[in-house]
């Protein structure tokens, strides 16, 4: 994220909530690296559960301190809606 992102924060937090269109939260770390502000621990598997392919668009909304929404558009520009069920089964132990 870019600097000036980082204007709207009292503090920037250490971990952002991201809330998808249907409500669905999904926990990333936070952290400052080469004077960015970085989505870290837990943003790696986000794209695969949520499946953003290259060309997808993804906006972020601040909505609270540490919650963004995020909206994701396929590449013809039609708002991608997720199931909530993908968040469960992205953290469900492995047999």
């Amino acid at each position: 994220m870019p600097l000036d992102f980082t204007k709207h924060f009292v503090t920037v937090p250490t971990e952002f909530k991201l809330r998808n269109n249907i409500g669905c939260s999904w926990k990333v770390m936070v952290k400052l690296m080469n004077g960015r502000v970085t989505l870290d621990q837990g943003w790696a598997t986000y794209p695969a559960v949520h499946q953003i392919k290259i060309g997808y668009m993804v906006t972020f909304k601040l909505l609270t301190p540490d919650t963004l929404k995020v909206i994701i558009f396929d590449d013809d520009g039609i708002e991608v809606v997720n199931n909530c069920g993908k968040h469960d089964e992205a953290f469900a132990p492995k047999d």
